[in-house]
C-alpha cells in the first residue's frame, strides 16, 4: 500500500466570533488522502469546506485533533513544493507580471533553473501564452485562477488542494481546465482535492465526500463514483 499523504483523526477547528464566543467550523473529522486520489468535497456555503482543506494542507492547525502527513513529512516541510494551493481568490503577487507569479514557488524552493521555460510551456497549454507580461489587475477573473492553478501546477506537487477551481469560469472553460489538470496529473502519483458546487466536477472525481454543518460523509472507499 503507498504511504499516505495526509492522515487526520478527529479534527474540529473553532474560530472567535464577534461577540467573543467560539464558533465551531469543523466537527470531529476523521480522514486520509493517499497517492492518486481524486477526491471532490462537496456541500453549501458555509458547511466547513474550505476549513477541511486548509487544515489538510497545513495553512490552519486544528482546535482539537491530530493531523500527519506520513509521506511528507513535517507540517513546515510541506510548501512550496509537497502540496499546492489554488484558492477561490487567485492570491496572485498585483506587482508582479503573470510570467513573474507563475515561476515563484520554484524560486523560493531555490528550483529557478528552467522554471521560465516550463511556466511558459504550462501557461500556453493553459491557454495564457498571450498573458506573461501582464499584471493581475490586468486580468479577468478567469483568467488570473488559471494563472493561479498554474503557479500551483508548476511545482509538481504531490498534493494539489483546489478552492472551487471552476467557480468563475463557463461550462467550456471549466471542462477545458479540468482536462488540462488531469493531463498533468497524468502518470503521477499526485492526489488531487477539490473544495466544489459543481456536480460536473464532483463526477469527475473517483471519491466524493460531503460537508454539512461542519460534518465529513466520506463517499464509499476510493470507487469510481461518476
Amino acid at each position: 500500500m503507498p504511504e499516505t499523504l495526509v492522515e487526520a483523526r478527529s479534527l474540529s477547528k473553532a474560530f472567535q466570533s464577534r461577540d467573543g464566543k467560539p464558533l465551531l467550523v469543523l466537527d470531529q473529522v476523521s480522514c486520509s488522502i493517499v497517492p492518486g486520489d481524486r477526491i471532490a468535497v462537496e456541500g453549501p456555503s458555509g458547511s466547513g469546506k474550505s476549513t477541511l482543506l486548509a487544515l489538510l494542507g497545513g495553512l490552519l492547525s486544528p482546535t482539537h485533533g491530530d493531523i500527519s502527513w506520513p509521506a511528507l513529512g513535517s507540517r513546515r516541510d510541506l510548501q512550496p513544493l509537497q502540496i499546492a494551493f489554488v484558492f477561490q481568490t487567485p492570491s496572485l503577487f498585483p506587482p508582479l507580471t503573470v510570467l513573474q507569479n507563475v515561476t515563484l514557488p520554484l524560486l523560493l524552493a531555490g528550483q529557478p533553473a528552467r522554471s521560465k521555460e516550463r511556466a511558459e510551456c504550462l501557461l500556453a497549454l493553459f491557454g495564457l501564452a498571450n498573458l506573461t507580461r501582464k499584471l493581475p489587475e490586468e486580468l479577468s477573473g478567469g483568467q488570473a485562477h488559471r494563472v493561479a492553478m498554474v503557479r500551483a501546477l508548476m511545482v509538481r506537487p504531490r498534493l494539489l488542494i483546489a478552492d472551487e477551481p471552476t467557480g468563475q469560469l463557463d461550462t467550456l472553460t471549466a471542462t477545458s481546465l479540468l482536462d488540462r489538470i488531469f493531463d498533468q496529473l497524468a502518470g503521477t502519483e499526485a492526489a488531487l482535492l477539490v473544495a466544489t458546487h459543481d456536480a460536473k466536477v464532483a463526477r469527475r472525481m473517483r471519491t466524493r465526500w460531503t460537508m454539512d454543518h461542519g460534518r465529513l460523509s466520506p463517499g464509499p472507499g476510493r470507487e469510481q463514483t461518476g
